[in-house]
């Protein structure tokens, strides 16, 4: 699965209950073969994907998704995916809300 098409998908995959009472909007900003520009809204419980950048982020990650699709499977750790200038995220304290979404944490 490409990680555009992934994050297109998350909605479903998510647990409803660690949405409760979460607030958010990440702007994920995709390069290469796979990528693409994609919003994820965290609003009232509900989860959306949406194509193209919706509403203000409060946090951005920038990417090759061929990078993002290796720490979603577990082939690249986040952490050092971030020390190395692969990912770049604009709020990390933001990104740990999305970290323990995906279980990461």
């Amino acid at each position: 699965m490409e990680t555009f098409d992934f994050l297109m998908n998350l909605p479903n995959k998510v647990n409803a209950l660690a949405l409760e009472g979460m607030n958010t909007c990440f702007h994920f900003d995709l390069e290469g073969e796979g990528g693409g520009q994609v919003s994820v809204i965290v609003e009232n419980g509900h989860m959306l994907s949406k194509e193209g950048f919706i509403g203000t982020a409060n946090c951005v990650i920038k990417a090759q998704a061929s990078d993002l699709k290796k720490v979603f499977k577990g082939e690249l750790n986040p952490m050092m995916a971030i020390l190395t200038g692969k990912l770049k995220i604009s709020n990390q304290t933001e990104m740990l809300k999305f970290a323990k979404l995906l279980g990461w944490m």
